[in-house]
């Protein structure tokens, strides 16, 4: 399937550890002439890492996109009654952000743009960095999983002996994963082997 004629939201939360990886998934969509929305969580937008200046990806999304990322809840709302997106997904999807997703919670520009997405019964795509996946966040995904018009890209255990509750998506999968979404599939296998994060 191609994307070329597709809207596509891209809504990073702060697992700040896999932004290098999920922003070549970016150039890759930009290069298939994707019309891209980006959408940063107050965390993802203000927080300073050893894995980059927060300045410095709001400026990478912009210069991908050729739009201005979308930084508050209130400019986050239009995306639901605008109805602009075939498919929206969350890279990185932390813990905090699947929990809220999964309770009905709305108080970040990615939260609120999923809830407007999802209203629109179109797909909802998780691109997963959490470290309690297997601990207090497991319930949270398996309702996800459950919920239709979401799907997962494929996840695994990043670190089972150092921490053996974590469990990371591997982004790679985030083009193919997105074309099945649009497909109504969920892409298969949803678990993989260990992942290691390059």
């Amino acid at each position: 399937m191609s994307l070329s004629d597709k809207s596509i939201g891209i809504a990073i939360s702060g697992s700040f550890c896999t932004f290098k990886q999920v922003f070549s998934e970016i150039k890759a969509l930009a290069k298939e002439n994707v019309n891209i929305y980006s959408i940063f969580s107050e965390n993802a937008q203000k927080i300073d890492t050893r894995f980059g200046n927060a300045n410095d990806f709001i400026q990478e999304a912009r210069l991908l996109t050729g739009k201005d990322p979308i930084m508050t809840i209130e400019d986050a709302e239009f995306l639901g009654p605008s109805n602009i997106l075939d498919a929206l997904i969350i890279a990185p999807c932390t813990g905090n952000t699947i929990a809220k997703l999964a309770n009905g919670i709305t108080d970040t520009p990615v939260l609120m743009a999923a809830k407007g997405h999802l209203r629109n019964c179109k797909p909802l795509i998780i691109s997963l960095a959490t470290n309690d996946a297997l601990g207090a966040n497991m319930k949270n995904i398996g309702m996800l999983m459950n919920t239709k018009n979401i799907f997962f890209v494929p996840f695994g255990q990043d670190n089972y002996l150092g921490k053996p509750n974590s469990m990371i998506s591997n982004t790679k999968l985030i083009i193919p994963t997105i074309e099945s979404a649009l497909l109504g599939t969920q892409i298969q296998p949803t678990i993989l082997s260990p992942i290691k994060i390059d």
